[in-house]
């Protein structure tokens, strides 16, 4: 299959990035962040998440986020939202989409919101409902996608089996997570190919770890299988709370430089997503999780 012409990145940093960040980050800093972000020609960028701040405190301010940042035409800014308290709190916000986020281990699902993967589809439902009765888009997260940290292998089938179930909910776009980052390319392909049968290509995304250094070749293969929508985060924020010291999201910036070399459009301004990256970087007191991103830097 010829590789897409246009793919469309979704920057993930504010949230699934930021959330795993130790000290509190500053709401101005999330503020310009986003807004830096809009700035690069990003045409998503997860904003936040309502979820309780007793459990993720760093997105107590989601609501403060939203009130403050410049809106731009043309970008979404989704928000996570778990339940209908999180809805509700969203609405009052005035966002435009939200996320759900499954799992499609049951081990996972156990740890970590404390129930079957069959109730959280049954709690998801009255939010995508209400959700999609006000206008608002939905989109669905399936986690553990091409391993679990509890048990190991997650067959493909069940993937397909969650990734339908959240697409008969009504989510417009169903993104697979490599939690753990331990996919690799042969598997992270034949995953799409599989999934696709129960969910239509033009409605899968994909969401790479890179734990194991294997992100770019698994987004590769799975461009190279039709998929046309990639999750990514800036600088490379988040780690990966299931492996000490690991790496977490695969950083934005390699995805478009790696787009960049294959002729595939993506809309970003590379130089500025470097320039913010290597800014929220010393913002956060941490290393550029980005090798391009650090590359420019050094090229200067």
């Amino acid at each position: 299959m010829a590789l897409p012409s246009y793919v469309r990145i979704v920057e993930v940093g504010p949230r699934d990035g930021l959330q795993n960040e130790k000290a509190t980050v500053p709401l101005a800093v999330k503020i310009e962040l986003i807004d830096r972000l809009s700035d690069t020609g990003l045409p998503a960028v997860e904003a936040g998440a309502f979820v309780s701040p007793k459990w993720v405190p760093q997105m107590a301010d989601t609501a403060e986020v939203l009130a403050s940042i410049r809106r731009r035409s043309g970008v979404g800014y989704p928000v996570l939202v778990p339940n209908m308290k999180g809805l509700e709190q969203a609405v009052a916000s005035g966002v435009e989409e939200i996320a759900i986020f499954g799992a499609a281990s049951e081990a996972f699902s156990a740890k970590n919101i404390n129930c079957s993967i069959a109730e959280s589809l049954e709690r998801f439902r009255p939010v995508a409902e209400a959700a999609l009765a006000q206008g608002i888009r939905v989109r669905g997260y399936v986690s553990c996608v091409l391993g679990c940290p509890y048990q190991g292998e997650v067959p493909v089938s069940e993937v397909a089996r969650v990734s339908k179930a959240l697409l008969d909910l009504g989510c417009y776009e169903i993104s697979l997570g490599d939690t753990i980052g331990v996919g690799t390319a042969g598997k992270a392909r034949a995953l799409v190919e599989q999934v696709s049968a129960v969910v239509p290509l033009e409605k899968l995304a994909v969401h790479f770890h890179d734990t194991y250094g294997q992100a770019l070749a698994n987004i590769h293969a799975c461009l190279e299988a039709g998929v046309a929508v990639v999750d990514a985060s800036v600088a490379g924020l988040g780690g990966c709370p299931y492996a000490k010291g690991a790496s977490g999201n695969v950083a934005t910036e390699d995805v478009v430089y790696l787009l960049n070399g294959l002729g595939v459009d993506s809309g970003v301004d590379l130089e500025a997503l470097a320039a913010t990256g290597a800014w929220i970087s010393e913002a956060l007191g941490r290393p550029n999780g980005s090798k391009t991103g650090s590359a420019l830097a050094a090229a200067g």
